[in-house]
């Protein structure tokens, strides 16, 4: 498994180098076989290979420098973000006209300073408006399961091409934005490590929004620790070691009900023996009804129902100001769910806001006393891309069925990482971890010590 600590202790030791692993990774991303061409809206052959030599320089014995947090790891960055000098086009055609970005993200900046190679940008649902991961403009990356396959299966979304980049080793780690599980379910759908963070945790500015609300940015990698130490940078924080804690210690919340409901076989089995392991470990799973959670879904929480009126007005507002409101180029699936915003009213967006601050309240107590809640990340196994491009109706319920366990983290501005539970060979499958808002560093290291045991 490529992870940061393992690659910086063969840097550090002179057994590899940043330079050749940017090379492999290149030769990888550009082979004509692979999912490069599919996986990278832009890459910068020359731009990687002169980063990548800078920090061979860190590197070297009695360099005064001195290698920094990420130095020499190739991060992929999502086709969301800003990079000073690169055309920001959020996976779409309609902003191909725009100028080059004068700066980069303060995310991506923070990336950068900290010595990270960046490593191309990454193929996106056109706008972040799906969690299936198909882009009719640019192809949709396959997912590396059953690629053989016709046609292949999907990447997950919206961070599709970030999710493959990883999975695919054309890089070590990729960035992503996460409104409603878009770090998440690609992490969950490639087998991948994924960290949603509280929102406030890392600036969302410099990359095109789709929820000001319900905006977070977070790290794909292969474990939990190349995601806290990506988290630490772009928190702009020191990243100190997570503490072990153990199992005996423990207390992880199932909410029974619609997060377990409707699971195909696959994830029910790779979950309910994920728990087992846990339990046979020595953690507390304690199963009970969230009241709060079913509330929920009774009312029904994807649009266009009130819960979510004030990320529908927001959404439409900025495409009406920043791009027009005909539809003209867009992915016709993503505009249509665009247009949802055009009529909502500034009462309905007062009450969505005043429901939902309740109901935040409802879920951060019922997190009380507790680790993290444990869910499956997703409630199917990546179905195959053909039919989802067919057919309008099955597509917009795979995309309600894939989003389903993630969006309401988003809603409750809680954090939240997705780790794989499946065993070697069947159906990626992600098993969720969430904590309450602010809870970011207790959630990583209950992340630590659960990833330590479904790996053991």
């Amino acid at each position: 498994m490529t992870t940061i600590a393992n690659l910086q202790q063969a840097f550090t030791a002179g057994t590899d180098q940043p330079s050749a692993l940017a090379s492999r990774q290149l030769k990888l991303a550009l082979d004509p076989a692979g999912e490069g061409a599919r996986v990278f809206l832009a890459l910068s052959d020359e731009a990687i290979r002169a980063a990548a030599t800078h920090a061979d320089e860190r590197f070297q014995p009695g360099g005064a420098a001195g290698p920094r947090a990420l130095e020499g790891i190739t991060i992929s960055i999502k086709d969301l973000f800003d990079v000073a000098g690169e055309v920001t086009t959020a996976g779409s055609t309609v902003l191909r006209s725009r100028a080059p970005a004068a700066a980069d993200a303060p995310a991506v900046a923070r990336l950068r300073a900290a010595g990270a190679v960046l490593f191309g940008r990454t193929n996106m649902v056109e706008f972040a408006f799906s969690g299936v991961g198909i882009n009719p403009h640019y192809g949709t990356p396959r997912n590396r399961w059953q690629r053989e396959d016709a046609g292949g299966h999907v990447p997950g979304g919206s961070s599709s091409g970030a999710g493959v980049s990883v999975a695919d080793g054309m890089c070590v780690a990729a960035l992503g934005t996460d409104t409603g599980g878009s770090v998440r379910i690609p992490a969950a759908f490639n087998g991948l490590v994924g960290f949603k963070p509280t929102a406030f945790r890392v600036p969302v500015n410099g990359a095109v929004p789709l929820s000001f609300l319900h905006d977070s940015v977070g790290p794909l990698a292969n474990s939990v620790d190349c995601c806290a130490r990506i988290d630490a940078v772009l928190a702009g924080e020191f990243f100190n070691p997570m503490p072990e804690k153990p199992a005996q210690q423990l207390r992880l919340l199932c909410p029974s009900g619609t997060l377990w409901n409707g699971l195909d076989a696959e994830v029910s089995a790779a979950c309910q023996r994920a728990m087992q392991k846990l339990r046979d470990a020595g953690v507390t799973i304690v199963e009970a009804r969230c009241d709060a959670l079913e509330d929920l879904f009774a009312a029904g929480n994807l649009p266009p129902d009130k819960r979510v009126m004030g990320r529908l007005a927001e959404t439409f507002d900025w495409h009406a100001a920043n791009i027009g409101v005909d539809g003209a180029g867009y992915d016709p699936r993503v505009w249509h769910r665009i247009q949802l915003g055009a009529d909502v009213t500034r009462a309905e967006v007062s009450q969505a806001i005043a429901w939902l601050r309740l109901w935040k309240h409802r879920m951060h107590e019922a997190l009380s006393g507790f680790d993290a809640m444990i869910t499956p990340t997703v409630a199917c196994v990546p179905p195959p891309i053909a039919p989802l491009i067919a057919d309008d109706a099955l597509f917009f319920a795979r995309n309600q069925l894939i989003l389903r366990n993630t969006a309401w983290v988003n809603m409750m501005d809680g954090c939240a990482l997705t780790l794989p539970c499946h065993a070697h060979g069947p159906a990626p499958v992600g098993l969720q971890l969430i904590g309450r808002h602010a809870a970011d560093h207790q959630l990583l290291a209950t992340g630590r010590t659960v990833e330590a045991i479904l790996r053991g």
